[in-house]
């Protein structure tokens, strides 16, 4: 990790970026999920994560048959935004994603709430599990928190003088 000139840019890689990207996808939980479909725009769609791995590895389940897993079969490269708003928190991925049916992966991704979409349970031929391999990153986050952010605006706007306390960079894996 280093910091810029402007001391609110990180350039964040290895260990710090997988940790700083389980931070922000596990505090949004849900994210937009960018496919290529052979046109720009990207096709996106909520995606429910299931985990960050060490590694920075995020784990989706997909249904076998979705016009994503037909997406990524023929562009594995996609695009994922999170944002959490209550906590100012917000992450975009450029990555690789892979399809798996391995009856371990889906068992360990598995929750209650997948059998909304996967009505057979984790045997349901439907399930696959999708994990995106991030190549690329860009964070925006707060430094202190957002009620410190939102007094730090507040007093920036009654003195007219700009300060900000948040953090930003690139992430890189």
């Amino acid at each position: 990790m280093h910091a810029s000139a402007d001391d609110h840019t990180e350039h964040l890689s290895g260990t710090a970026a997988a940790e700083k990207i389980a931070k922000l996808a596990k505090s949004a939980r849900i994210c937009l999920f960018g496919t290529y479909s052979g046109q720009l725009p990207l096709t996106v769609r909520p995606m429910a994560l299931q985990d960050v791995d060490a590694a920075g590895n995020i784990w989706f389940l997909s249904g076998r048959s979705s016009h994503k897993n037909q997406h990524i079969a023929a562009n594995p490269f996609v695009q994922l935004l999170f944002a959490n708003t209550s906590s100012s928190e917000y992450l975009t991925l450029h990555g690789k994603a892979t399809i798996s049916d391995d009856r371990a992966l889906r068992e360990k991704y598995w929750t209650p709430l997948a059998k909304a979409w996967f009505h057979e349970g984790v045997d349901d031929p439907e399930v696959t599990v999708i994990c995106v391999t991030p190549e690329s990153g860009y964070y925006w986050d707060t430094e202190h928190g957002k009620a410190v952010s939102l007094l730090q605006s507040a007093i920036g706007a009654l003195t007219g003088k700009t300060i900000d306390g948040s953090l930003e960079g690139t992430i890189r894996p």
